[in-house]
């Protein structure tokens, strides 16, 4: 049974101000917490602060870095690196977001690059993978997926241990768009996604993996989207950022199929 991971990414949003506001304010019963992992993505300038606070009077709610360079040190100007993130004791990082691929023009290799400097430096990664709405159209999204998983991720398998890698399903044209995948659209991906997985990874790791749907998750849709067999938590974008609403989230109603 993979344990359910609920992520939230707050993207460039917030200050300490707001976060303190959000951590306190954030509720979730100790039934659910005790049966999956909680976490929030916040910009480097909140990882001391978060940490810091929320292990103090919310401890189930992690945390996570939105970016990371895959160099441990050098002349990149505005980059992190892994030991920086490992200073604040940053327990997941996000890498390949489609944002990062789409205005920074990152490539599966350097997406790779990221995720195999996380895993060496001891921090989960959460890799993300999707396709645009034009590449679906077109009736390539499991060519551009496939890609995306075999390139960011499959090609390290000779060389890591894969096994704790969180990997998140977020088709483009559902990111703050409104559009919602349905149920069946992001259970099919996620599916998908597997198999590709256990092809390159062997099935007993890939049916250990959480594979994570986002792309305008909301409330009102968290319960079906739990529900899918291979959708094992969610990684929510502008829902995340009202504590209200994701709290409603991370206390999503079980209903396993």
């Amino acid at each position: 049974m993979r344990r359910p991971f609920i992520a939230g990414n707050w993207k460039m949003h917030g200050d300490r101000k707001s976060a303190k506001q959000y951590i306190d304010e954030f509720s979730v019963p100790k039934t659910a917490v005790a049966k999956r992992d909680i976490v929030i993505g916040v910009p480097f300038t909140l990882l001391q602060y978060w940490g810091a606070y929320a292990t103090r009077v919310k401890p189930y709610l992690q945390w996570a870095a939105e970016d990371v360079h895959w160099e441990p040190k050098g002349a990149f100007t505005g980059d992190v690196s892994v030991s920086m993130l490992k200073d604040f004791k940053t327990p997941y990082c996000i890498v390949g977001h489609s944002e990062r691929r789409e205005y920074h023009k990152e490539s599966n290799k350097q997406v790779n690059a990221k995720m195999n400097a996380l895993l060496e430096g001891g921090i989960i990664p959460i890799v993300c993978v999707g396709e645009t709405l034009k590449e679906r159209e077109a009736g390539k999204k499991e060519a551009v997926v496939g890609s995306q998983v075999r390139g960011s991720i499959i090609a390290s398998a000779k060389s890591l241990d894969l096994s704790k890698i969180v990997v998140a399903y977020e088709p483009v044209w559902a990111i703050g768009t409104g559009k919602t995948a349905t149920s069946a659209q992001a259970q099919e991906m996620c599916k998908f996604i597997r198999k590709e997985l256990a092809a390159g990874l062997g099935k007993q790791i890939a049916d250990g993996i959480r594979i994570l749907y986002g792309g305008s998750v909301k409330p009102d849709n968290i319960d079906e989207l739990m529900a899918q067999a291979d959708i094992d938590g969610v990684l929510v974008g502008g829902a995340s950022l009202k504590a209200k609403d994701f709290s409603r989230i991370a206390n999503y109603k079980e209903k396993k199929k």
